[in-house]
């Protein structure tokens, strides 16, 4: 992976530690993503996704009833 650098001002700085710091993120990984994002680079299936269909291991996924079906009048 390539490691880039960058400078922005102080307060740039410190608002971007801010919003990683809420997101849950490392600064790089934050603004890795806000790369990815910008660049389009992020479009598309991630990979392994069409791997985990059929792969839910909870409880069985039931559908409760749905009712009746309305009476519509007939169209001419």
């Amino acid at each position: 992976m390539t490691q880039l650098h960058c400078y922005v001002p102080d307060d740039v700085a410190e608002k971007a530690q801010r919003k990683a710091k809420a997101a849950g993120m490392s600064v790089s990984r934050y603004l890795a993503e806000l790369v990815k994002r910008d660049t389009g680079a992020s479009e598309g299936w991630p990979d392994g996704y069409f791997d985990l269909f059929g792969k839910w291991e909870g409880a069985p996924l039931e559908r409760p009833p749905q009712g009746q079906f309305e009476e519509r009048p007939e169209l001419e």
